[in-house]
């Protein structure tokens, strides 16, 4: 059984965006939005995974922005959970897909800099030439956000949900070939 991929977010583009992954991965990826983002807790983070069958593989994600000054703090009690934090806001990650940004920019800037590049992008919503630039560019972006400081502005740890996804893709497709060769002797 593939292990399931909480992921907790903020905003209606996280959410717009892990669709796009999940429908991209075809995996397990449960989206828990919350908009009570400052009251996130480890109890209320086991909560909400309670009501899926899990697995002991499961991985939970927290996608939240570090644009109000005890975010990081607050996610950082949520010991078994991977940070996916962007500094000043989620645009950052999108934007990496499109250009380098390596000065501190405000949450504003930063929208408007992806507007710039992506005239189709709209809050909470992904168009399908935007998913489809998003998929094809995902490495370039993921090498930006590696060169920034985590948890630093701007940064971005999104990548690491790519990655982990990415891992699960390849051990799948290992396994389907095993499977499939031990079929054919």
């Amino acid at each position: 059984m593939s292990p399931n991929y909480f992921v907790f977010c903020e905003g209606d583009t996280e959410v717009a965006y892990t669709e796009m992954l999940r429908a991209h991965y075809r995996l397990p990826i449960h989206i828990i939005a919350k908009k009570t983002l400052l009251n996130i807790t480890p109890a209320l983070v086991e909560r909400c995974k309670a009501v899926y069958v899990q697995t002991k593989n499961d991985k939970t994600y927290l996608m939240y922005d570090l644009d109000v000054a005890t975010m990081l703090e607050r996610l950082q009690k949520v010991t078994d959970a991977v940070l996916l934090c962007s500094n000043p806001c989620f645009e950052l990650w999108l934007l990496l897909h499109y250009a380098d940004q390596k000065t501190e920019l405000k949450s504003g800037e930063c929208v408007s800099k992806l507007i710039g590049v992506e005239k189709q992008y709209k809050k909470g919503a992904l168009s399908d030439d935007m998913k489809q630039h998003l998929v094809e560019n995902q490495n370039t972006a993921i090498d930006r956000a590696k060169k920034l400081t985590a948890y630093n502005n701007p940064s971005t740890t999104v990548y690491q949900l790519i990655e982990d996804l990415e891992k699960l893709k390849k051990e799948l497709v290992q396994q389907h070939q095993r499977v499939s060769y031990s079929e054919t002797q």
